[in-house]
């Protein structure tokens, strides 16, 4: 496995949710509102990953089902780490930022983390490369 090939993704994958995010606040929030917008937003964002993790899963090299989760891993602690981080650069209280992963509260995030978590092996799987469990 290639970690820096597994972090250039990842870098590839902010941008793409940062231009994503940019557009959902420019286009979609007014039409509809923040809320329903960030929820609309993580089925998109779901999606936008998927794609590029399909495209770049053998250009990583990830040979097993356990690299594989842990790629997976290395993407959401790292997005994790831009998400809070951005936030609180644009002033956001940390309950405003948690508000996003509270289910209750119509936050889906926490399905959107989780679906990265697994996305180097749904990717992997897709593309048709076998991941021995080691």
């Amino acid at each position: 496995m290639n970690w820096k090939r597994a972090i250039s993704v990842w870098f590839l994958i902010a941008f793409a949710e940062s231009v994503h995010g940019t557009l959902r606040r420019l286009f979609l929030v007014p039409q509809i509102g923040e809320k329903l917008s960030h929820q609309i937003g993580v089925f998109i964002g779901s999606a936008l990953i998927f794609i590029i993790a399909w495209l770049c899963i053998r250009w990583i090299g990830l040979g097993s089902y356990r690299q594989q989760l842990q790629v997976g891993a290395l993407w959401v602690v790292l997005t994790l780490i831009f998400e809070f981080s951005l936030g609180f650069l644009f002033g956001y209280s940390l309950d405003r930022i948690l508000s996003d992963y509270n289910i209750a509260e119509g936050g889906l995030m926490l399905f959107g983390v989780l679906f990265m978590f697994f996305v180097p092996a749904l990717a992997a799987r897709v593309r048709g490369m076998s991941g021995n469990f080691s």
